[in-house]
């Protein structure tokens, strides 16, 4: 069901008995998209540009805005098993898939995982490796104002994008914001490393990895690791003046990218 002009048609889906907050935009062929850090408190400039020319649905992770029962998810498994249900409830199983930081480790799971629900794959700086001679930043251990210029190359698009919503309540939200944070430890602190390397020479599907080549989180070099590790029809593209969100940064520049790949 797509969006009006102003923004996306909101509905839920029931995972693990909870509910999850799904987004949907746009017409034409079905693209996935699994946010990262944060979480999307608001529709971005990016999916617009996705909605162009695709219908985007984009499914809230549990524990992310939109969405609750990441207290649920105690083991990896827990985790991908939870993304394979929301892929599977929101129609996505088959579709373009794209994920971004956490959300791009997840969606490299499925494809390798879970091979015939991915058409084609797009990762934006995914978390799930670990190189102790290039070691990520910990963005759990941030001091409050450390934290923009770690996830974006201009801090107040990061800043922008968790900044309370229309409407929402002043007390409730910085507790929503904690629990985005929390659901992301709970996956992956404390080096994001979950052992994806072992299962990325499972995928099969086309896949882009985009960098931004200012991001301060994960090296930009991880994505040549990515690149060596999947081996089958990948591709990397840097994406200039990108932090580790370059969705947020750069949001043109990736939806041309995303979308240049998907076809």
């Amino acid at each position: 069901m797509p969006g009006d002009s102003q923004g996306p048609a909101t509905t839920t889906v029931d995972v693990n008995g909870f509910p999850c907050r799904v987004w949907t935009k746009g017409s034409g062929p079905k693209l996935g998209f699994l946010a990262g850090l944060g979480g999307l408190p608001r529709w971005l400039p990016f999916l617009d540009k996705l909605a162009e020319t695709r219908t985007v649905i984009v499914p809230s992770l549990p524990g992310y805005p939109g969405a609750m029962g990441h207290t649920e998810l105690d083991t990896h498994l827990d985790w991908v098993l939870a993304v394979r249900q929301l892929i599977d409830k929101t129609g996505l199983a088959g579709a373009d898939l794209a994920g971004a930081s956490v959300g791009g480790a997840f969606a490299a799971e499925m494809a390798a995982i879970f091979p015939g629900h991915v058409r084609r794959l797009a990762l934006i700086a995914p978390f799930g490796l670990f190189d102790d001679q290039e070691p990520a930043a910990d963005p759990w251990a941030q001091r409050k104002e450390v934290l923009p210029g770690l996830m974006c190359a201009s801090g107040e698009k990061w800043t922008a994008l968790v900044a309370p919503p229309e409407g929402a309540n002043s007390v409730e939200w910085p507790i929503e914001m904690t629990r985005a944070a929390e659901a992301a430890a709970r996956a992956f602190w404390p080096l994001g490393d979950t052992g994806l390397r072992k299962r990325l020479g499972l995928i099969a599907s086309p896949t882009l990895i985009v960098w931004g080549d200012r991001d301060a989180l994960l090296p930009p070099s991880y994505a040549q690791k990515f690149a060596t590790a999947i081996n089958r029809a990948s591709r990397v593209e840097i994406i200039a003046g990108a932090g580790h969100l370059a969705y947020l940064d750069q949001p043109e520049t990736v939806a041309r990218a995303v979308l240049g790949h998907f076809g």
